[in-house]
């Protein structure tokens, strides 16, 4: 396993991705969001989940679907 900076909190994966974390918090009650990591009540979120989302959610145009 890699060092545990691989880890940020929600406060920190909202600065990386530039949202509330209230967009964050919505997104792990509804789903939508980056995957995230439980330790028990401690949510994390790992660099490469962050990355993974970001990159599945690239368009060309504004009418292509997700997914």
């Amino acid at each position: 396993m890699e060092s545990k900076s691989q880890f940020l909190k929600r406060q920190e994966a909202a600065n990386f991705l530039n949202v509330k974390k209230s967009s964050l918090e919505a997104w792990a009650v509804r789903g939508g969001g980056p995957a995230f990591v439980k330790f028990g009540r401690a949510v994390r979120y790992r660099i490469s989940d962050l990355e993974q989302w970001v990159e599945s959610r690239v368009r060309q145009n504004t009418s292509e679907q997700q997914g």
